[in-house]
């Protein structure tokens, strides 16, 4: 197995320094360790994805590149809790999981995987929705809904593009991705807890960074 080149390991530790930046703001009820530690450890993902990216400006590139810039805007934004910056955060989030849509499309997808994939997704994303929609209030279940649907068709067509041409890493990426937003709509809608946290921010971040190590992949 390669080793981790020193661009990846820094923004590892970067990364690992800032989710207990936000671990220890939950623990002590200042927000400044947070405020601090999370967008450092956006700037981790998105710096590291231009490095991986070195000259390469073509359109999947790109579109990768924006992908994870919207993330870390929406990192930001979630930051406050606030319905308005929930909303604003979702939102940006949104448009990345459709970067990261675009990608994978020009990047090429086998339609053969990607249908194999789709009830698999059909049946994870069906009991989360049952699960998570009576938690979540009136105006809020367009902005969710399109959310889930976005997001998983973003699983599948990481998994199709994998068909097209082997990129575990962005499958891998898109999976932790997923799982990882369980816990923001546990939090947001169903129950406040830390533990929500100590589980999603790790599996988020670590795919945003196998995301960004992987994009010429």
């Amino acid at each position: 197995m390669e080793a981790p080149s020193g661009p990846v390991l820094l923004a590892v530790l970067v990364t690992a320094a800032g989710l207990l930046g936000c671990f220890h703001a939950d623990r002590s009820g200042t927000k400044l360790t947070e405020y601090l530690g999370k967008p450092a450890a956006s700037l981790a993902f998105l710096l590291l994805a231009f490095h991986t990216a070195g000259d390469s400006r073509t359109a999947t590139t790109l579109a990768f590149l924006a992908a994870l810039a919207l993330s870390l805007v929406g990192d930001v934004a979630l930051m406050f809790r606030t319905n308005t910056a929930f909303l604003a955060g979702l939102t940006a989030f949104l448009l990345g999981h459709l970067g990261f849509v675009a990608a994978f499309l020009l990047r090429g997808v086998d339609p053969l995987w990607a249908a194999a994939a789709l009830p698999v997704a059909v049946a994870v994303g069906v009991p989360i929705l049952r699960w998570l929609l009576p938690h979540v209030p009136g105006e809020m279940r367009a902005p969710v809904l399109a959310y889930i649907g976005v997001i998983s068709a973003m699983v599948v067509l990481a998994i199709g593009t994998h068909g097209h041409a082997p990129a575990p890493g962005l499958v891998v990426a898109a999976v932790m991705f997923f799982v990882s937003d369980i816990a923001v709509a546990r939090q947001q809608f169903v129950v406040r807890t830390i533990t929500n946290r100590y589980w999603g921010l790790p599996l988020y971040f670590g795919g945003q960074l196998v995301f960004a190590a992987n994009l010429l992949a």
